[in-house]
């Protein structure tokens, strides 16, 4: 228990990274929707559209460096090295990026359908953020997470601050200075949430270059090609995980007609932000359990603690899942004040549950990261991005974005069954299926009593969720017992 407490420690500090960043988050929907800021639902679609296209173009630029930093960082004996190579690769494919973009920018614009202005600044703050990439990876392999925290937080609270003074304090200031006057430009909001994105970036650069004053550019060419074959199928499944994510938007752009695309997109990814509530938990979880999978590997208990946490993942994320279904008419009005928007709110639960898998999924990833069988993770991720084509694209023009709702979560529910099964044949663990399966199902159908039955009434909500807590500690009694005496031993 004395590792799991570890984990869980880490897990919660590196939770304050990601969900405290992504709760402020939720001031910039709020903003974004405002009819002040954004007047057109079509605006906040255009925003998510490019926003699609940066979580993808994220992922190419890291190439799967980040885990492979990770392997070769705990298990090579010259880490200086592993240090030195990662970082030079990521500092020439970043330049080379950056030159490129810029040197092509109308050829973007034309294929992506996204204006070149927005083309230029999307390829710089692209550029800082893979700056970062190693830095960050550097930090969680010392087991650094309040610095990791620090900074991302910084980086939050300068694009929330720029973002409101751009769009509710810049216009009031120019009608009444001619300084601000000069600085303020009418129909800029798309530009200026951009502007805040790409300011955000630099000065989390500016935080963390000491790393590369560090860093004593010695490349290792056998290592590096043994990191990149091992990258290789990361990119792969990580292109994949993008498509899986957020390409959704892209296809609704472009299988849709012109007249109710970017509305479409506009309240899909709004009430998309409200399944966020499951993601965080899922991405905080992971990036706890990412190095220790790896640290803990040669422990000879290491797969009795990857089952509990996996167990343990799923009774948090049952009890989350239901919570946000109970209570989503309050988050919307909380989060999403436009009532423009609420027509996509039927996709809420089918994302959330969707998350919940993807978060399963992370957890049952353990064995082809540590038996180094990276490929198996390339595959099922493909599997699950040709899922998520096959069902928007045969569908959409029909079922607009609940398709997208349901391409989602058939994918990652179908990647989840897959890496249960491979890893069954190439790493073994004793996972308790039958109660996980048990906890999700009793999850799946109080929350859809809630949702379709019982809509809005919080009281009898609050005893669905209470319900759920007693039955899961009536079946857990042996887990709590021991967490509670190594928490009174400590």
């Amino acid at each position: 228990m004395g590792v799991l407490k570890t984990l869980y420690k880490q897990t919660f500090i590196y939770g304050l990274a990601t969900v405290i960043p992504r709760m402020l988050s939720f001031l910039l929907v709020r903003l974004h929707t405002d009819k002040s800021v954004l007047q057109n639902v079509s605006d906040y679609g255009e925003v998510s559209l490019i926003f699609a296209y940066f979580v993808l173009f994220n992922v190419v630029l890291a190439y799967g460096m980040e885990t492979t930093f990770f392997r070769f960082f705990s298990k090579e004996p010259n880490k200086e090295s592993v240090l030195s190579t990662a970082s030079v690769s990521i500092l020439l494919s970043s330049f080379l990026f950056l030159v490129l973009g810029l040197l092509f920018q109308h050829q973007i614009a034309t294929i992506t359908h996204i204006h070149v202005n927005y083309i230029v600044l999307v390829v710089w703050t692209l550029f800082l953020d893979a700056l970062v990439i190693i830095p960050f990876a550097y930090l969680r392999a010392l087991g650094k997470p309040g610095t990791y925290t620090l900074v991302k937080l910084t980086n939050v609270i300068v694009n929330l601050g720029l973002n409101i003074f751009l769009l509710v304090l810049l216009k009031p200031l120019a009608s009444g200075s001619k300084l601000w006057e000069a600085i303020y430009i009418s129909n800029f909001e798309v530009s200026y949430i951009l502007i805040s994105n790409l300011v955000a970036s630099g000065v989390t650069l500016v935080l963390l270059v000491r790393f590369y004053l560090k860093v004593s550019y010695n490349v290792d060419t056998l290592l590096w090609k043994k990191m990149l074959r091992y990258a290789l199928p990361v990119l792969v499944a990580g292109v994949a995980f993008s498509i899986n994510e957020t390409f959704d938007r892209v296809l609704l752009e472009r299988l849709l007609t012109e007249e109710v695309a970017k509305t479409s997109i506009g309240m899909y990814s709004a009430c998309y932000k409200l399944a966020l509530f499951m993601m965080l938990f899922s991405t905080a979880y992971r990036l706890g359990i990412e190095p220790f999978f790896f640290n803990q590997s040669k422990n000879q208990d290491a797969e009795k603690n990857y089952a509990q946490v996996l167990e343990l993942f799923v009774v948090f994320g049952v009890v989350i899942l239901l919570t946000v279904v109970v209570f989503i008419d309050f988050l919307k009005v909380l989060l999403i004040p436009n009532q423009a928007y609420w027509e996509a709110m039927s996709v809420v639960p089918l994302l959330l549950l969707a998350y919940l898998f993807l978060g399963i999924y992370h957890n049952l990833s353990v064995w082809y990261k540590i038996t180094d069988r990276t490929k198996f993770g390339a595959y099922i991720s493909v599997f699950g991005a040709l899922i998520t084509l096959l069902i928007n694209g045969l569908f959409i023009a029909k079922f607009n974005y609940m398709a997208s709702a349901v391409a989602t979560l058939v994918a990652y529910f179908s990647m989840t069954l897959l890496s249960y099964y491979f890893g069954r044949k190439h790493y073994p663990i004793s996972y308790n299926t039958k109660k996980i399966a048990l906890y999700i199902c009793l999850a799946v159908f109080l929350s859809a009593l809630s949702f379709y039955k019982f809509r809005a009434n919080y009281f009898l909500g609050t005893g669905l969720i209470t319900l759920l807590i007693m039955i899961i500690c009536a079946n857990e009694k042996t887990m709590i017992k021991q967490l509670l005496k190594k928490h009174n031993e400590d």
